[in-house]
């Protein structure tokens, strides 16, 4: 079977070419420079170049408080390129798998968000998200809609490799202890994505790692797993932080509609970050341990 990621080269389409490729399919990747998600006919071309029978969009304008700021090509990309590929895909009768985010949801329901959930955005980015989530559904008669949520893994830059660069440099580290979720291993997600496509499954699917965390803590295990000593790590209130964009409180989402279809459940995120800071792949020179004064 025939597969064409768009953004194969980014964090998250890197694992799933290696993954999909691991298992037999015949995979293309095309990034920036080779396709245009804000072009309906670069979309358009680039697939029937590939001429694939599953499309997988993992491109995304995903710098949440740049988006603030350049809402236009925040929407642009993260939804107006949906609508441009699913068009391009329903033309051709080709399957799109697409991401989505756990902040199309505004964090006030206090328990984990279901597929079935509304959204409520707090920012541009995540209404922006919403948006291609709406034209996804509209367009594409084929579709997988897989919302997940805090990526790390070994590509690109993420919130694990920029605690372990940071505590380099600093020995104390100010963290945001009031915002909850379940940090996703980049890695399981694309094994969990390779299940739901060689099952033909169609839909909306939550899949994180489980559990639920605080970044606040989550940096504190980082470091523990890693070794670090010597650097002290202190809770911040959001409203500290003064950043462009609001982010929900509480964005835990539900694996259970995964687990009920395909009898696979994802590991514990605190086993999925002792995996890969143990595989020596989340920097590609690891900071040593290090005790400062």
């Amino acid at each position: 079977m025939k597969i064409l990621i768009i953004g194969h080269k980014g964090m998250l389409g890197s694992d799933l070419a290696l993954r999909l490729a691991a298992s037999g399919y015949d995979v293309s990747g095309r990034d920036v420079g080779d396709v245009d998600i804000t072009s309906p006919s670069s979309c358009r071309a680039a697939i029937a170049e590939c001429d694939p029978e599953i499309v997988i969009n993992a491109a995304a304008y995903t710098d949440v408080d740049a988006c603030e700021a350049n809402p236009d090509l925040c929407f642009a990309v993260n939804a107006q390129g949906v609508r441009h590929v699913a068009k391009a895909c329903r033309e051709r009768r080709v399957k799109l798998v697409h991401f989505s985010t756990d902040y199309i949801f505004d964090g006030t329901k206090g328990q984990p968000y279901v597929e079935e959930d509304p959204g409520h955005p707090l920012n541009v980015y995540g209404a922006s998200k919403l948006a291609g989530e709406r034209y996804l559904i509209d367009l594409a008669p084929d579709f997988l809609l897989i919302r997940t949520a805090w990526l790390y893994g070994p590509h690109g830059r993420n919130f694990v490799r920029t605690i372990l660069e940071a505590a380099r440099r600093e020995r104390t580290l100010d963290v945001v202890d009031d915002q909850i979720g379940s940090p996703t291993y980049t890695v399981d997600l694309a094994a969990a994505v390779e299940r739901l496509i060689s099952e033909d499954r169609r839909g909306i699917f939550h899949i994180t790692n489980r559990g639920q965390v605080s970044w606040f803590a989550f940096a504190k295990t980082i470091l523990a797993h890693d070794g670090l000593t010597g650097v002290v790590v202190r809770p911040l209130a959001s409203t500290r932080l003064a950043r462009p964009a609001r982010r929900p409180a509480y964005s835990v989402m539900s694996n259970r509609k995964f687990f009920r279809t395909t009898g696979r459940t994802m590991r514990f995120w605190q086993l999925a970050l002792q995996d890969c800071l143990s595989s020596r792949s989340v920097l590609e020179q690891r900071s040593p341990s290090v005790e400062k004064p």
